[in-house]
């Protein structure tokens, strides 16, 4: 089932039409139906149920608070790397106990505020960190619970720039180095080892690389059974892909069901960090046609949205379908689908072959609900867009689009002799 769907040739998202909001709302913008939300959720939360478990939905992937809320109210907890995630977390509403922090480069200042917030664990990503939340942890008069993310060099078959699971990737610990890293963490007062994690990339959509990184896990988690550790939460991250073109992810209960049998008796929880695979196809991103040019060897429809506000076509080269918000008949045209951006990698798509468009048509840039609106920018000053959420006949703005104010609102011109 898709919430996204046509009806009579208009595009509608739930029960409302899409050309509405535009007309209304104004372009570009991110579109997200909640029906669609709910539903993922539904899904990973009974297949999460075969084992304890605690779920952290990956904030990164996307980070409105409207969103956020929904998750945290449906009984999730969250998978941050940053401050700025665990403050938008708990403005949304979190259980703090129910927060996992991730990311190689947490600062002093982000260490202290997650202490303060009583975060479940640290997942620890060197030994450096490790010192450092210690003696932050005892300058504090607190007891830091962590876990290290242990890198166990498998291959996710994903794109590189989103695989994190291998040797030559900067995030965790050397898999080798992994008993040594607990020792020494023994060692430390104010330091309390309670979990193993370990998240190998983004967008798999095979189980096969989970079911290597989980049973070298599970070895691991053997070794430190024998020398005394009580590790009580197994983290096993997130990564699971989403359908963009003719991938097939497996079903999450495929997925739980391989984890579960190899990790067999093991008595602690299990944490999971969905992300995409909850809100990759929640949402479309909405953007009209300005101009069509023809160099006479291309095609190009210019659109009102760019890389800016969707980087991952020039980024990852990743493709989205593009769709017109209102079906046509007759010609059709192989174009780009260009944004106003002044870099050659300002596309959304690109060989695209759809009927024609005119000028002030509405297209759909689909599979947009994950690190969309969360990875975009002011880049050439332009204002970031809107976010709008569908329930049922209702639309909500959950974030006002940007305007030319707010792009100089933190600046200063300083009075300087020249």
């Amino acid at each position: 089932m898709n919430d996204f769907i046509f009806k009579d040739n208009e595009l509608y998202c739930e029960s409302i039409p899409v050309k509405k909001i535009a007309e209304e709302a104004g372009t570009p913008f991110y579109l997200y139906s909640l029906a669609t939300i709910k539903r993922h959720f539904k899904a990973f939360n009974e297949s999460s149920k075969i084992m304890d478990s605690i779920v952290c939905f990956s904030v990164k992937a996307n980070s409105n608070i409207a969103i956020l809320n929904v998750l945290f109210k449906l009984g999730w907890g969250a998978d941050i790397v940053s401050g700025g995630e665990l403050f938008r977390s708990i403005k949304a509403g979190v259980d703090t106990s129910k927060v996992v922090y991730s990311g190689v480069g947490k600062t002093a200042g982000e260490i202290e505020f997650a202490l303060n917030s009583d975060i479940l664990m640290f997942n620890i990503e060197s030994m450096s960190e490790l010192h450092l939340i210690n003696k932050i942890a005892e300058n504090m008069g607190k007891k830091a619970r962590i876990s290290f993310r242990v890198n166990p060099d498998v291959d996710p078959k994903t794109h590189p720039y989103i695989s994190t699971g291998m040797k030559k990737n900067k995030f965790g610990i050397n898999i080798k180095h992994a008993l040594e890293s607990y020792e020494e963490a023994k060692k430390l007062n104010n330091i309390e080892a309670v979990g193993l994690d370990c998240h190998i990339g983004s967008q798999l959509t095979e189980v096969a690389p989970f079911d290597d990184a989980v049973k070298i896990i599970k070895d691991l988690l053997l070794k430190l059974n024998k020398k005394g550790f009580n590790i009580q939460f197994i983290d096993l991250g997130g990564g699971l892909g989403i359908t963009y073109e003719n991938e097939m992810p497996p079903h999450p209960s495929t997925y739980m069901n391989s984890i579960k049998d190899i990790l067999g008796g093991y008595k602690g929880k299990v944490i999971f960090e969905p992300g995409r695979v909850i809100v990759g196809n929640s949402g479309a991103f909405i953007t009209k046609v300005i101009y069509n040019k023809s160099t006479g060897h291309k095609n190009f429809v210019i659109v009102d949205g760019g890389m800016n506000d969707l980087i991952r076509p020039a980024l990852y080269e990743a493709y989205h379908e593009i769709i017109p918000v209102i079906k046509k008949t007759g010609s059709r045209v192989k174009a780009d689908v260009v944004g106003p951006i002044c870099e050659s990698a300002d596309f959304l798509g690109k060989e695209r072959t759809f009927h024609s468009v005119d000028e002030g048509d509405f297209l759909a840039v689909l599979s947009a609900g994950a690190y969309g609106f969360s990875m975009s920018s002011n880049y050439n000053s332009r204002p970031r867009a809107a976010e709008i959420l569908v329930d049922g006949d209702k639309y909500y703005i959950i974030r006002k689009r940007e305007t030319y104010e707010d792009l100089i609102e933190k600046e200063n011109i300083p009075d300087l002799k020249l």
